[in-house]
């Protein structure tokens, strides 16, 4: 046996117990303070530790959203949201999907670096599902970080009806004592009076223009659930924004996160910031530690984001949920140990050019959004072969921001002056202003197909604003 192995099964089981020494010495959050949003978790068929294997069911079920009321909910497994899948990075995945719902759908697999034939885009990676068939998405999970699956077909109104959930790929190398975890699953839906789904259509043309919103504000399901803690004990919220149109931006009152991992992983660098701000599909990794007299409350508050076109408007801020402070004196925790990660910067020096506008235009009797003035029906796919670099400039031509997204590849934001954003970090979904753009590189791997990119306004991308990546041996 070579030598370093030996070493590693010798101090292995010493570093193991030194671990939860520490984990015994470390104070405990209250019991029970992750009840108010505890995910269900996907069952593991498969006994190997390198290969997790699970069944996840489309169908509508009856689910009570508001309290006394039952709202026949489109679900992954029967809840709200999907289960939480969790695997470990290089481990295969494999989803025996079946869809019971009264329409066809498919199952995106949002950030994961996969094999094309298993990205859930209709007509290009997998014909659509239809109701009573079937899918196995089989694909290894190369990243660690937080990622979500939702639906590609008719996407707006599907994941609008609760068709959404989390992937947590971890890493066993990453730093311990980072902080009790949460993953957190934002979102919102509207309902009628009665409890019934509203109206997909809800508005029209200006609805569709706007983006529509959903009335009641969601994290993991819940309306302004309670998360229990002990005051000056760190927790790491996991966050991922699910919901089909709405910025969440939020804030506590008298505390600051620190931000340490976003869509792709590990930041190069940890960020002390006042909000989280996410877009559609951006995730975030925070760390808070809360502060507080015992037995206070502190409400975490979703805050209006302009993005454009009066989207503040008349709109008040809005409890998205709390932490209520156990009624005991404030803890001790260790101090943060050291986080972050080298992330070399991709060579734009010989990267060939990617220049998008994002585009609307009137049509009788509605709105078609495009890209470059053409919708996503009548485009031509991109062209770029594997091991090109690109640079891609995405210049806004509307009064909305619009949360930018590509399929199966990681890139890097690029400031004006064309160097990498600081702290650096691997991203899949990039914001594009009002009256301006944005610009990143990305470098397209050993995997060959074809590719979407859209606005993750999930009512602007069905209303043309997509398009096709082909990347070719």
């Amino acid at each position: 046996m070579p030598y370093a192995r030996r070493l590693f099964l010798f101090l292995c089981p010493l570093l193991a117990a030194a671990a939860a020494g520490c984990a015994a010495d470390r104070p405990s959050q209250p019991e029970g303070w992750d009840s108010a949003v505890a995910l269900r978790p996907a069952l593991d068929r498969d006994a190997r530790p390198e290969v997790v294997e699970v069944d996840v069911t489309a169908r509508v079920e009856e689910v009570e959203i508001v309290p006394g009321k039952r709202t026949p909910t489109w679900t992954y497994g029967g809840g709200l949201p999907g289960p939480l899948i969790r695997a470990r990075v290089g481990d295969r995945v494999i989803v025996n999907f079946r869809n019971e719902l009264p329409a066809p759908t498919t199952v995106h697999w949002h950030g994961i670096r996969l094999l094309a034939e298993m990205d859930g885009a209709p007509g290009h990676s997998q014909p659509e599902t239809p109701p009573g068939g079937s899918f196995t998405y089989d694909f290894v999970v190369p990243d660690a970080g937080l990622y979500w699956y939702h639906p590609h077909v008719d996407s707006a109104v599907q994941a609008g009806n609760g068709l959404y959930g989390p992937l947590l790929v971890e890493d066993p190398g990453e730093p311990a004592g980072l902080g009790d975890e949460l993953v957190l699953v934002l979102s919102d839906i509207s309902l009628n009076d009665d409890g019934t789904l509203g109206d997909p259509q809800a508005g029209g043309n200006l609805g569709t223009l706007f983006g529509r919103e959903g009335d009641l504000l969601l994290v993991n399901g819940r309306v302004n659930p309670v998360i229990e803690a002990r005051a000056g004990l760190r927790q790491r919220w996991r966050i991922v924004n699910a919901a089909k149109t709405r910025y969440y931006q939020l804030m506590m009152a008298d505390h600051r996160f620190t931000r340490i991992g976003g869509d792709g992983g590990l930041l190069e660098r940890p960020v002390v910031t006042d909000r989280i701000l996410l877009t559609p599909g951006e995730r975030a990794d925070v760390l808070i530690v809360p502060r507080g007299a015992p037995g206070s409350t502190l409400p975490v508050r979703w805050v209006p984001y302009d993005r454009g076109y009066g989207a503040t408007f008349g709109r008040p801020e809005v409890e998205a949920f709390r932490l209520r402070l156990a009624d005991e004196a404030a803890a001790e925790d260790a101090p943060l140990p050291d986080v972050g990660r080298d992330i070399p910067a991709l060579d734009t020096a010989a990267a060939t050019r990617v220049d998008l506008k994002l585009t609307q235009q009137e049509i009788p009797g509605g709105v078609e959004m495009g890209i470059n003035g053409v919708p996503s029906w009548e485009a031509e796919p991109l062209v770029a072969a594997v091991g090109e670099t690109s640079v891609w400039t995405v210049e806004n031509t509307m009064e909305f921001d619009h949360p930018f997204h590509l399929h199966g590849f990681f890139f890097q934001v690029l400031g004006a002056d064309g160097a990498p954003v600081r702290p650096m970090e691997w991203k899949d979904t990039v914001n594009v202003p009002v009256d301006g753009g944005a610009r990143f590189v990305v470098r397209y791997d050993n995997r060959p197909g074809m590719w979407m990119f859209h606005c993750h306004i999930l009512d602007h991308a069905d209303a043309g604003m997509m398009g096709m990546l082909h990347v070719i041996p």
